[in-house]
C-alpha cells in the first residue's frame, strides 16, 4: 500500500507557557502542503521482524529508531499486525520544521490500519499518532487544525490559501527541536490565535508570529535572510515553519526568481486547500 506522507505549514506559532511535565504549551495553526511529500510503501512480508528501506534523503539514524518503524512496534504491540516491509523514499528535508518525520510514522499507521483491516475509528488514530510525537496526530486529519498542548490537540479552523503561490526555501543548515526550545522566552498574547488568523492573509504580517524565529535567527542569519528575501519579492505573508530552518512566503503570483542562496532546497507549488 502507497501512501502519499505530505508536509505541514505552521501559519503562527506561540509559545505560551513551559508545563510541570517539561513540555511547553503551544498554539499554532497547522496546514498541509499537498506536493511536497515522502511516498511510503508498506506491504506484508515473511518472517516475524519489519523490513525497512530508505531511498532518496538519507536519513541519518539506526533503523530501529526510525519513525516508521516505531510506528509498526506500536501497532504490533497494541494490535498484533503482521511484519511488513516499509519503503520510505524521503523527498521532505528533515530539520526544516515541515513534520516529514511525523506524516510518515503517521502514515505507517494508516497503512497498517488499512491492510490489516482493523477497523480503527479517527479517534482511535489519533491517540495512537499522537504516541510517537506532538505532530503527528495532524496528519490523520490532514486539513487545517489549531493544534494546542504540545501539538497535538487539535479543533478545525477555517483557513483556506486556495489559489495562493507557496514558495517554501530551506537552507543546507538545520535547527535541532532541542536548539529551538533552548532559547524560548514563553508568553501569553493578548488575543488568541484563533482571532488573528481570521483575518484577511494580508494582515497577517502584522498579528502572526513564530516565537521560534528571534532567538533562530540570531543563530543563523541565513534563515533571517531567507526571510526578508521573500518579502522583498512580494510575499503577502513569510514566516519560519515550526522549529525551522524552512521559510515559507505566501504570493499572489507565482515567483520566477531563483532565491539568491547557495545550496538551498526550494519547493514552489500553487494551493489546493
Amino acid at each position: 500500500m502507497i501512501v502519499r506522507a505530505n508536509c505541514k505549514l505552521n501559519l503562527g506559532l506561540d509559545v505560551l507557557r513551559r508545563r510541570e511535565d517539561g513540555f511547553h504549551e503551544l498554539e499554532t495553526v497547522m496546514y498541509p502542503v499537498n506536493e511536497l511529500c515522502d511516498i511510503v510503501d508498506v506491504a506484508p512480508c515473511e518472517g516475524k521482524d519489519p523490513q525497512f528501506e530508505n531511498v532518496g534523503i538519507a536519513v541519518d539514524c539506526p533503523i530501529d529508531k526510525n519513525i516508521c518503524i516505531k510506528a509498526w512496534q506500536l501497532m504490533h504491540e497494541r494490535y498484533g499486525v503482521g511484519a511488513v516491509r516499509i519503503t520510505l523514499d524521503k523527498r521532505i528535508p528533515f530539520g526544516a520544521g515541515l513534520g516529514g518525520g511525523s506524516a510518515d510514522g503517521t502514515a505507517v499507521i494508516l497503512a497498517l490500519n488499512a491492510i490489516f483491516e482493523l477497523g480503527l475509528e479517527e479517534s482511535e488514530l489519533i491517540g495512537l499518532a499522537a504516541e510517537l510525537g506532538s505532530d503527528t496526530a495532524f496528519f490523520v486529519r490532514n486539513t487545517p487544525q489549531l493544534c494546542t498542548g504540545r501539538g497535538e490537540i487539535m479543533e478545525p479552523v477555517d483557513v483556506s490559501l486556495r489559489g495562493l503561490w507557496l514558495l517554501l526555501v530551506k537552507p543546507n543548515e538545520g535547527v535541532s527541536t532541542r536548539e529551538a526550545y533552548s532559547g524560548i522566552k514563553p508568553y501569553m498574547p493578548a488575543t488568541t490565535l484563533r482571532e488573528r488568523i481570521a483575518r484577511p492573509v494580508a494582515e497577517w504580517q502584522s498579528v502572526l508570529k513564530n516565537d521560534f524565529e528571534p532567538h533562530v535567527f540570531a543563530a543563523h542569519p541565513t534563515i533571517r535572510e531567507i526571510k526578508e528575501w521573500l518579502l522583498s519579492q512580494g510575499a503577502i505573508y513569510a514566516s519560519m515553519s515550526g522549529s525551522g530552518s524552512a521559510v515559507f512566503g505566501l504570493f499572489e503570483h507565482k515567483i520566477e526568481n531563483t532565491p539568491p542562496f547557495d545550496g538551498v532546497f526550494v519547493h514552489c507549488e500553487k494551493l489546493e486547500i
